[in-house]
């Protein structure tokens, strides 16, 4: 049997997830992390993007975090997420509309969103659709 850690998944919502992983693929901001049992303790901040999370029986999950915080202590992985989503529960229909939505924005097509915020929304979006992404190529 892998070894283990830990892993909790919250939002300001709700639990997503709470198990024995062998492994959390995170977004860091300072790029992607992969954190295994033994890992040094650590604390980073999260961009938007997938969570991916190996269970202990060698199945995977993906989630959507809008971004947020990854604590490492030497039994527990904590993400605290502003919000989290299941990948699985996302519609990358909507997410595609979002992304051409704050595009149209950006290229100053569109008055109804400030340049920031449409900078924000298209981020999220191209986010959602990684995690979406990353979901696909687990079940193929």
């Amino acid at each position: 049997m892998a070894m283990t850690v830990h892993c909790d998944i919250v939002s300001a919502e709700r639990q997503l997830f709470s198990g024995l992983v062998e492994i959390v693929v995170a977004s860091g901001v300072e790029g992607d992390l992969g954190i295994m049992p033994g890992h040094a303790p650590l604390l980073t901040r999260l961009k938007p993007g997938p969570v991916r999370v190996k269970k202990q029986n060698g199945e995977e999950e993906v989630f959507y975090v809008s971004g947020g915080f990854l604590e490492v202590q030497p039994k527990l992985v904590t993400v605290l997420a502003d919000t989290a989503e299941r990948a699985e529960n996302m519609d990358a229909a909507e997410a595609e509309r979002a992304k051409a939505r704050a595009k149209e924005a950006l290229e100053g097509k569109s008055s109804e969103m400030d340049y920031s915020r449409a900078a924000a929304t298209l981020a999220e979006a191209v986010a959602q659709l990684r995690a979406i992404e990353q979901l696909k190529k687990k079940t193929r």
